[in-house]
């Protein structure tokens, strides 16, 4: 019997629901998936088995004008994407602007392999009426014909999918569509692994992911986190985190009056950490200013911003 294995990469605007996609397809919480955009700031691998095939999913930031280092990190990510896919997933939703960020789609509509348009958020769509009293309300599924047709036009080559990845409607025939585009190979990665991403990197993604939740305005957009220490026994994980910020004022509201604010990201965190590696988690974080990290292309090479 053959083997099928390919590499598809996720791509598209923030906060379109990729992340939330790409946990969907894996079936594990793999990528960090808050309301807030611009949540993933990395390229993050999640690999399906079966006896039969192996899909490397690839979830990449939201497309975005760069304005600091961080951001052009960010956006390399996601255009490596384009480069070394066998299947490109372009994620869309019902409410977003077709022709946002045009040069990265121009870079889409030139490219050979097969592409999936996905119009995410299906369930969000409802009756909207026209300009003045005369003209009908649109049922959903009227919308939805002239969102796709609006989509044909831009990406004639794509094979366009409505999807709805928070509810899981059409997931299961996106992926028996993926099946039957991958070409045969043998598996790139060891059967048994699910990311290529370490147990350090997924520590501090969730401890991001605690901050963008409870945290507002500028700040989770200017912290970073580290894990200094990660010691493993059989029973449990000792771990050592610091949250880099970029000036004092963030320092203070990141720990917040008496330390009230940094105690209860540490016992969040620490819940969600136990649930993902099924262990007693003993968590350590502190907090520390490095300034305009964010600018410093050698602090992003420390934080693993440098896309290969």
């Amino acid at each position: 019997m053959s083997h099928k294995a390919g590499f598809v990469n996720i791509v598209g605007n923030p906060n379109v629901g990729k992340s939330t996609l790409m946990n969907q397809l894996v079936g594990e919480r793999i990528s960090i998936a808050t309301f807030k955009a611009q949540t993933t700031r990395h390229r993050i691998m999640g690999i399906v088995n079966t006896p039969e095939m192996q899909i490397v999913f690839s979830d990449t930031p939201g497309v975005l004008k760069p304005n600091y280092k961080l951001q052009e990190s960010m956006l390399a990510f996601s255009e490596s994407a384009l480069v070394d896919a066998d299947v490109l997933l372009y994620v869309t939703d019902v409410v977003e602007n077709p022709e946002k960020n045009m040069d990265f789609l121009s870079k889409v509509q030139k490219m050979s392999i097969p592409v999936l348009l996905l119009i995410n958020k299906i369930d969000e769509l409802d009756t909207t009426r026209g300009k003045g009293d005369a003209k009908p309300a649109k049922s959903p599924t009227q919308l939805l014909t002239d969102i796709v047709d609006h989509w044909h036009r831009l990406l004639p080559n794509a094979e366009i999918l409505p999807i709805s990845a928070k509810n899981k409607f059409g997931v299961d025939v996106l992926l028996k569509r993926i099946q039957q585009l991958l070409p045969d190979s043998p598996p790139f990665f060891d059967k048994e692994q699910l990311t290529d991403k370490p147990a350090r990197f997924f520590v501090s993604e969730i401890i991001r992911e605690k901050i963008l939740l409870y945290y507002d305005k500028e700040i989770p957009y200017s912290v970073e986190v580290a894990v200094e220490s990660f010691k493993e026994t059989e029973k449990n994980i000792h771990i050592r985190a610091v949250i880099y910020v970029e000036r004092e004022s963030q320092k203070g509201i990141i720990i917040g009056h008496q330390g009230v604010a940094l105690k209860k990201l540490g016992i969040e965190s620490r819940r969600s950490l136990e649930r993902f590696f099924g262990k007693s988690i003993f968590l350590e974080t502190y907090v520390k200013v490095d300034k305009d990290w964010r600018s410093s292309q050698r602090e992003l090479t420390n934080f693993g911003y440098n896309p290969e």
